[in-house]
């Protein structure tokens, strides 16, 4: 029987865990929808990344000695390894918390290729890291006992301690808040119109989860070649700097980045090298919604921010703020005729296509094909 979101809360209650942080996962979605219903707002953040995630929790140890809650899918855990084992570990500041971790790519289960290897060798990380876990999934019985347990071994160890969740493991949760953005652009239709504003030998390098996965669609749709395209199924936060990477040594061609709010919020650092370089070829598009769309649509920070003005702070030449299909079209047409770094900003709408595929290609020959047509663009 799958365990009930708001059981499961009341118990971590019930062990004295009542302030929770972390990067939502599909795995615990139902849980986290749960917690943002129940919880104020300075006892549930939403960080930026799995680090954040564990300092703002050190924080909180720090100055209530309480044990918080830090969520994550597993692929964020290596975003977590200094943060536990500089800051955490017992031979360090020896602070007590429980990690929430989302086991995508489990062994034996059906999953994407970017999860397949974190996947495989997630129990024998926490082992390395001498972080003591338990494996719970929808069938496990007395896991009451296994998390009093677990609690109370980070208690009396003060030291962080995890709990593996299995795919499957909650029932589902309907979420109460309500987004009033209903006259916004779908991302797809978004994508579509940046995509066709775009030249032949133009390159795209998109971020993960939905967003990468509609631009393959939208190809195959207008029978077109996906080789144009890097399409970074993982690595979320760093599409942004793949396509630096590629800006600095194709100085005499466009660069198209296309990020959403969430991938830019995790590792915006990145941005202030960007902007330290200044590539007049760089062509970098958030698409925003405000959520983390690919994971359940939790909040992110791009709620309460405003994106552009941080991105007119760094230094970009060109930057635009729209929000509908015409203002769109022209601003693409804009930032593709200067010659400058330029920045757009697109206000969209949660959702997808429910029958919304995933690319058909593996990641390797996305790469081969990808670097084949920047070979043979610039080498003509």
């Amino acid at each position: 029987m799958l365990i009930n979101p708001e059981d499961f809360y009341y118990i971590l209650k019930n062990n004295q865990i009542d302030f929770f942080t972390g990067v939502p996962d599909s795995l615990l979605k139902d849980f986290c929808f749960f917690v943002d219903d129940k919880l104020s707002k300075d006892k549930h953040i939403i960080a930026a990344n799995e680090g954040n995630a564990i300092a703002i929790a050190a924080g909180y140890h720090l100055s209530t000695n309480r044990v918080p809650l830090v969520y994550m899918q597993n692929s964020g855990l290596g975003n977590s390894v200094n943060p536990l084992l500089s800051l955490c570990d017992t031979e360090v500041y020896s602070i007590p918390m429980l990690l929430m971790i989302g086991w995508r790519g489990e062994p034996g289960v059906k999953d994407e290729p970017q999860h397949l290897k974190q996947g495989e060798i997630q129990l024998d990380l926490l082992k390395a890291m001498k972080i003591p876990y338990e494996i719970i999934s929808g069938e496990t019985v007395e896991y009451e006992k296994m998390l009093a347990k677990l609690i109370s071994n980070s208690k009396k160890n003060n030291r962080p301690v995890a709990l593996v969740v299995k795919k499957g493991t909650f029932i589902k949760h309907q979420k109460t808040k309500k987004s009033d953005t209903e006259h916004l652009m779908y991302r797809e239709q978004a994508l579509e119109l940046i995509l066709n504003n775009l030249g032949q030998s133009d390159i795209v390098i998109s971020t993960t989860g939905k967003t990468s996965r509609e631009i393959f669609e939208i190809r195959k749709k207008d029978k077109k070649p996906h080789n144009q395209d890097f399409l970074t199924v993982g690595s979320m936060g760093h599409c942004s700097s793949i396509a630096l990477g590629i800006a600095l040594s194709k100085k005499d061609k466009k660069i198209v980045c296309i990020d959403g709010d969430g991938s830019m919020l995790m590792h915006m650092g990145g941005l202030a090298t960007i902007a330290s370089y200044k590539p007049k070829n760089y062509k970098y598009i958030i698409l925003n919604n405000k959520v983390h769309e690919s994971v359940g649509g939790q909040s992110t920070a791009a709620k309460e921010i405003e994106l552009s003005n941080i991105i007119r702070a760094l230094g970009f030449k060109n930057v635009y703020k729209v929000s509908n299909q015409i203002d769109l079209g022209k601003s693409i047409k804009n930032i593709m005729n200067k010659n400058d770094l330029s920045f757009v900003e697109v206000l969209i709408r949660p959702g997808s296509r429910s029958d919304l595929g995933r690319p058909t290609i593996k990641p390797v020959d996305n790469k081969k094909a990808f670097m084949n047509f920047v070979k043979n663009n610039f080498d003509s």
